[in-house]
């Protein structure tokens, strides 16, 4: 079936078993599937990952943070009654976290591969 909306090209490469398994064991390291990992690596040059394990309790807390908001959100347009400090004190936490993480991944040794 033809791609309604997305022109597509479409290229045939071949590879020896020997360099495809290779390229399967770096797409692994990537955690990505091999026809991503070769589009990256063609249209980028590389690939760069970074281990996020350090970071997955700053996450899950954002991620908390996030569905109180929502929870807030549902509440207020309840009650059509919502405290405008309270809205900045929530905005302002959220940032900062926000900042914090993007710090984080700025200064975190990337993998190149």
């Amino acid at each position: 079936m033809a791609r309604k909306y997305k022109q597509v090209h479409r290229k045939e490469i071949d590879f020896s078993l020997e360099d495809w398994a290779k390229v399967e064991r770096r797409a692994a390291a990537c955690g990505m599937k091999t026809g991503t990992y070769l589009r990256r690596i063609a249209l980028n040059g590389s690939v760069k990952t970074f281990d996020l394990k350090g970071v997955a309790p700053l996450i899950n807390g954002m991620r908390t943070i996030s569905n109180n908001i929502n929870q807030i959100a549902r509440k207020a347009n309840e009650t059509n009654s919502i405290f405008a400090e309270d809205m900045r004190i929530i905005k302002k936490t959220q940032d900062e976290l926000s900042n914090i993480l993007a710090k984080f991944i700025c200064n975190s040794e990337w993998n190149e591969v």
